[in-house]
């Protein structure tokens, strides 16, 4: 009898897309929107190559870390427990880092969520950055993942649409976008900017790992067994037939958000170096949503305004709601791991109400403390994304260490030979 369910076939394969949309909208809110139209400004398609290094790099380790989970069943902290070494290292390497990511980047978000909302609704954006966030926690707090996947779903779709449409309405030469391919540096670099766009590109390490749970709610492969974990030594043929099949649904789900959050990014390129470089201006980031819309307003008319400004609000609430469910899931997971044999009765090993405590105190009350404390949003995610750049490395070093000896990592299909598991 098959331990793990078989993989989806023909047009199923695009009902069981969605952990990949998730992944998407949690990356397009933040770097995307504030930094890329900067970057664009300041340095035209000069570093374009970059941009397609990292999310290139990421692509990569984001299928490990999703080939992990489809393979063993378990989320990735639990690989990484067993990484040799000192008790639990490599958990603490990532989690430690990510509680400051995680309080930084929601209040960012929704505060500068709250700058767009300013410019459609009367009202202070105090009140509508609790608004963003109390509005996401609504949503994150049942724990429903199915209906924070059909809303990230409509959103990035939405988000894509609208920022294809405005890059390809704008986009003068074809050529010197091309140009950007050439790996160069311009004269002067402000690494403080091009740093946390780099890291937000696609999403940091936290955006990876929450990729694994979602791949767990959705029961993709083996996380559909019964089973705590999947013991790959004991697969029979048919299962690992089967989990053939489910590595790549996952590659496929993988590519199609690498694909959408590309052509988001590239899109703000595009504004940013067709509308802001020709007119001399670096908006500040928490004006981006008003400057952009304004010049493609100039373009479209009124309408371009109100598109340019319900895209911005779409990503940034949008990240808003995947980085609360994605925060929370890696939170009440990764505690009980660090807690190791102790407290074994203990509700700090209740992933309800781990769950349900980090949703509350570290992703609502914190970020909400932080916001009126510092009021500078920016300043918030610039500091997340430098984290943020500094440990995808990390990940792609950890991310081979776990795998079973049975299920080794190795490079999607088109690179191996054709038959092996």
């Amino acid at each position: 009898m098959a331990t793990t369910p078989p993989p989806p076939t023909g047009r199923r394969r695009l009902i069981w897309l969605g952990p990949g949309f998730l992944w998407m909208v949690s990356a397009t809110g933040s770097g995307e929107l504030l930094f890329t139209p900067r970057v664009g400004s300041q340095y035209g398609y000069v570093l374009l190559w970059a941009l397609l290094a990292a999310v290139t790099l990421k692509w990569f380790i984001n299928r490990e870390v999703g080939r992990y989970t489809v393979c063993t069943g378990r989320h990735i902290l639990a690989g990484l427990a067993r990484v040799p070494g000192p008790r639990r290292w490599a958990v603490w390497a990532i989690l430690v880092p990510q509680a400051v990511v995680a309080i930084s980047v929601i209040s960012g978000l929704a505060a500068s969520a709250a700058t767009a909302l300013t410019l459609m609704l009367p009202g202070p954006v105090e009140i509508w950055t609790v608004a963003a966030i109390a509005l996401a926690f609504s949503l994150a707090f049942p724990g429903r993942y199915r209906a924070v996947e059909r809303a990230a779903t409509l959103l990035a779709i939405l988000l894509a649409l609208v920022a294809a449409a405005a890059a390809v309405t704008v986009l003068d030469s074809p050529r010197e976008l091309a140009a950007g391919l050439v790996p160069r540096l311009p004269s002067k670099v402000d690494v403080g900017e091009v740093l946390p766009w780099l890291g937000f590109a696609l999403s940091g390490a936290a955006g990876m790992t929450w990729y694994s749970y979602w791949l767990c709610a959705k029961r993709y492969g083996a996380a559909d067994t019964t089973e705590e974990q999947l013991d790959p030594g004991t697969l029979s043929d048919d299962d690992r037939w089967r989990l053939r099949g489910w590595i790549r649904q996952l590659t496929l789900d993988n590519s199609v958000a690498v694909a959408g959050t590309l052509v988001i990014v590239l899109a703000f390129l595009i504004l940013g170096a067709e509308l802001l470089r020709p007119e001399r201006i670096v908006p500040e980031e928490d004006h981006v949503a008003r400057v952009l819309g304004e010049l493609l307003g100039k373009v479209w008319g009124r309408v371009g305004f109100w598109v340019m400004v319900g895209g911005v609000l779409v990503a940034f609430w949008s990240s808003v709601l995947s980085s609360q469910d994605g925060f929370a899931r890696l939170f009440s997971a990764g505690t009980p791991l660090l807690l190791g044999a102790r407290r074994p009765a203990s509700r700090w090993r209740d992933s309800r109400f781990l769950r349900r405590f980090y949703l509350i105190v570290l992703l609502t009350a914190l970020p909400l403390a932080l916001y009126l404390i510092a009021d500078k949003p920016v300043v918030l995610l610039a500091v997340a994304g430098g984290i943020g750049a500094t440990q995808p490395p990390l990940l792609a070093g950890f991310t081979p260490l776990p795998h079973p000896p049975e299920a080794p990592p190795r490079p999607p299909a088109p690179l191996r030979p054709v038959g092996r598991t």
